[in-house]
């Protein structure tokens, strides 16, 4: 069954690529009850993801079209490989074309950037963020998770998390908390820190866990020292590939990376077909 999110994502993605009529050059060109096969093969090494909506595209236009694939999301393909074929109207396969490839691209390149996180921090959790294209939350998140990342919070919804500007609304860091607690008691919340000033405020009004922004690796050391058996501790901000694994040696229990959404470059794919 198909979500919503990606069946709502799918079909604003062909929206705006056929407008309000089709593709003027392939219904030009290709009789509309030819058949054809095309082959989609990845052009250099990659974590694979964006399987479903890849699918999607081409059932939008051609629901007896059939999608065989080699491996699925979250398995390594290497440049030259055959990852799907796809066979069916090949009207639809041409139309289709862009925005298949455009999501298994991004989303491949999503999950690819979040393998080499997650093998750069050596066993630290790294959770992925709301920077996120919008409209794509579901579908990044779920790449994210296909290159062994983990989902923070998906939307304002569904966690507590009191950052800079909650805490200059509410006069300090105490009085947010306290009515964070007072409006859903039980709930987890989590608490940004910028200082040890800040830690120590945070742990003493009962936050469940610390995140440590934009710290040095001395002053991290510090906070999850400070925080061990009271809070957990996420470290957040200049995480990179190259500061990543220092970052993970202070002994945090997970690190976040705006970056595995935002910055992850598209892996290249081409979708050919066969005469």
């Amino acid at each position: 069954m198909i979500d919503d999110p990606v069946h709502e994502a799918v079909h604003r993605a062909i929206a705006e690529d056929i407008g309000e009529s089709s593709d003027i050059t392939t219904d030009a060109i290709v009789p509309p009850d030819a058949r054809g096969r095309a082959k989609l093969i990845a052009r250099q090494d990659a974590v694979l993801a964006g399987c479903e909506p890849f699918e999607l595209s081409f059932l939008s236009f051609d629901r007896d079209a059939v999608i065989s694939w080699s491996g699925k999301d979250g398995d390594l393909v290497r440049a030259g490989d055959v990852v799907a074929m796809v066979e069916g109207s090949l009207h639809a396969i041409l139309v289709a074309e862009r925005t298949a490839l455009n999501f298994i691209q991004r989303l491949s390149g999503v999950a690819t950037l979040t393998r080499e996180f997650v093998d750069a921090a050596g066993g630290v959790p790294v959770r992925d963020t709301r920077k996120t294209v919008p409209g794509m939350r579901v579908l990044q998140k779920a790449a994210v998770r296909a290159g062994g990342g983990v989902n923070h919070r998906m939307g304002l919804f569904d966690a507590y998390l009191i950052k800079d500007n909650h805490i200059a609304a509410a006069g300090s860091l105490s009085e947010a908390v306290r009515r964070a607690r007072d409006a859903h008691p039980g709930e987890w919340i989590e608490v940004e820190c910028e200082t040890i000033r800040q830690v120590r405020e945070a742990l003493d009004a009962g936050a469940n866990e610390l995140l440590l922004d934009n710290m040095d690796v001395v002053t991290l050391g510090e906070a999850v020292r400070l925080a061990k058996g009271r809070a957990k501790t996420e470290a957040s901000g200049r995480v990179t590939l190259e500061t990543i694994g220092a970052i993970a040696k202070t002994g945090v229990d997970s690190i976040s990376a705006g970056a595995l959404t935002h910055s992850s470059p598209a892996i290249d794919f081409s979708l050919e077909v066969e005469h």
